[in-house]
C-alpha cells in the first residue's frame, strides 16, 4: 500500500478556472431510475421513488460540487422527465447549455432497480432501447463552443454501447464523439471510464468500438480489473484472467497493478490508467481501494483498503471518478495530480455509497473531515 498523504481541498487549488466556461465537459445518457419505496419487490410495489441515474452525468454533478465548473450534454425529450433532468443539473450548477431536445414523445431511458439484503443481490433492469439519448448524432451539438474552455472531455463505454443495444445500423453517439473530438481545444485531455456492460453488449461488439475509441482517443482511462480480464483477457500479476473474472483471488500486490497497468498501456495508447477495486464481502458491507499509474511510471495505490456501510452503491464508481479527476485537474496531470486524486476520489466514494441514489450530494468539509481523520487519526467530524 502507499504510504499515506494530506491535501487540502479549500478550493484555493481551482483558481485557474475562475471567470472561465466549463473545465470538464461529458455527454451520455441519464435514465430516470424507479426504486421501490416500500421495500416491496417491484413487481408488487404500488410506490416507486424516481430518481436520475447515468454514469456521466453522476460525474459531472460531483466534479462541480467540488467546485470544478462543468457541462453535461445529452439528448432527451422535451417533456417532464426531460425538464426534471435539467433542472436537476442545474440546480447542482451544472451547466446545460448545449442539451439537445428531442420530441415529447421519444422515450427516456429507464432503470428498474431493487436494492437487496443478504443475501439477495441487488438487481436492475434497463429499458433504454431507442431512447433519445442513444441518437445524439453528429451536427446536434455546437461542440467547438461547449469546449471551448475545456481541458478535460469525457466519456463512458456504456454511452457506445447504446446503439448495439438498439440495434441501430449506425452508432450515433459515436459519430457525436467523432465530432466533439475534433472540435476539442488541443490542450483539452481525453478520459474514459470504460464501464462495461453486459446488458447492452457482448465482449466482441464492446471491442470492436472501445478498442479503437480510447487507442486512437483516450489519454486517461479508468477502469477495473474485471473489465479487462473479460474483454482482453489481461490478468493482474500473479492473477490469471480466469481467476479474476471467477472471484478468485487473494491479496493484490502492488506488483500485481503495476503488471495490470503495464499490460493495458500495451493494449491501449493512454497516458494514465486508473483502477478502482471493490470488495463485496456482503451486500451491505464492502471493501474499497484504487490505483492509479501514468507512462511515467509514477503510481500510487489507496493507504488502505478502507470499509464502507452500503446504503446504495449505484454512483460510487462515478463520484470515485469526480475526486480523481478533481486531483487532476487542480494539481496537474502528474504524479501529484494521481495522489490526490486518488485520496480525493477514494475519500468521496465511501461517503456517497452511505446515501440513497446516484448522486454525490456530498460536499468538500466532509470529504475533508474523512481524509484528515484517515491521514492522521481520530473520528472526529466537522459539523456541517
Amino acid at each position: 500500500m502507499s504510504e499515506t498523504k494530506y491535501y487540502e481541498i479549500t478550493g484555493d487549488d481551482l483558481s485557474q478556472f475562475e471567470n472561465s466556461g466549463p473545465a470538464f465537459v461529458t455527454f451520455g445518457e441519464v435514465m430516470v431510475r424507479d426504486t421501490p419505496a416500500d421495500m416491496e419487490r417491484p413487481e408488487r410495489t404500488r410506490l416507486v421513488n424516481l430518481s436520475m441515474a447515468g454514469s456521466e452525468y453522476t460525474l459531472a454533478i460531483g466534479l462541480n460540487r467540488l467546485g470544478v465548473p462543468s457541462s453535461f450534454i445529452t439528448r432527451v425529450p422535451d417533456n417532464p422527465y426531460g425538464r426534471a433532468l435539467r433542472n436537476i443539473a442545474r440546480e447542482q450548477g451544472v451547466s446545460t447549455e448545449h442539451i439537445v431536445w428531442a420530441p415529447k414523445t421519444e422515450p427516456i431511458g429507464r432503470f428498474i432497480y431493487e436494492i437487496g439484503r443478504t443475501p439477495r443481490k441487488n438487481t436492475g433492469v434497463y429499458q433504454r432501447m431507442y431512447s433519445a439519448a442513444s441518437k445524439l448524432d453528429a451536427g446536434m451539438v455546437d461542440w467547438k463552443n461547449a469546449l471551448k474552455d475545456a481541458r478535460l472531455f469525457h466519456s463512458s463505454g456504456i454511452t457506445f454501447g447504446l446503439a448495439t443495444h438498439s440495434q441501430y445500423e449506425r452508432n450515433y453517439n459515436y459519430e457525436a464523439y467523432k465530432e466533439a473530438i475534433a472540435a476539442k481545444p488541443q490542450d483539452c485531455l481525453v478520459g474514459m471510464d470504460f464501464n462495461y456492460r453486459a446488458t447492452l453488449w457482448s465482449p466482441t461488439q464492446a471491442r470492436e468500438i472501445l478498442t479503437p475509441v480510447v487507442s486512437d482517443h483516450v489519454d486517461i482511462l479508468i477502469t477495473t480489473i474485471e473489465d479487462m480480464a473479460k474483454l482482453y483477457d489481461i490478468g493482474c500479476g500473479q492473477y490469471s484472467a480466469k481467476q479474476v473474472v471467477d472471484g478468485d483471488i487473494g491479496r493484490i500486490e502492488d506488483d500485481d497493478i503495476r503488471e495490470f497497468s503495464q499490460k493495458t498501456f500495451e493494449i491501449f495508447n493512454v497516458k494514465i490508467v486508473a483502477i478502482t477495486v471493490r470488495y463485496p464481502d456482503t451486500f451491505e458491507q464492502h471493501r474499497w481501494e484504487s490505483a492509479a499509474m501514468d507512462t511515467e511510471g509514477n503510481f500510487f495505490r489507496s493507504p488502505a483498503v478502507r470499509p464502507v456501510t452500503l446504503c446504495d452503491r449505484l454512483g460510487g464508481g462515478d463520484t470515485w471518478n469526480a475526486g480523481f479527476y478533481y486531483g487532476l485537474l487542480s494539481e496537474g496531470f502528474n504524479a501529484e495530480g494521481i495522489v490526490k486524486g486518488t485520496l480525493v476520489g477514494d475519500a468521496a466514494t465511501r461517503l456517497k455509497q452511505t446515501m440513497m441514489f446516484d448522486l454525490p450530494i456530498i460536499d468538500k468539509a466532509e470529504i475533508q473531515a474523512l481524509m484528515k481523520a484517515e491521514a492522521f487519526g481520530g473520528g472526529k467530524r466537522t459539523s456541517r
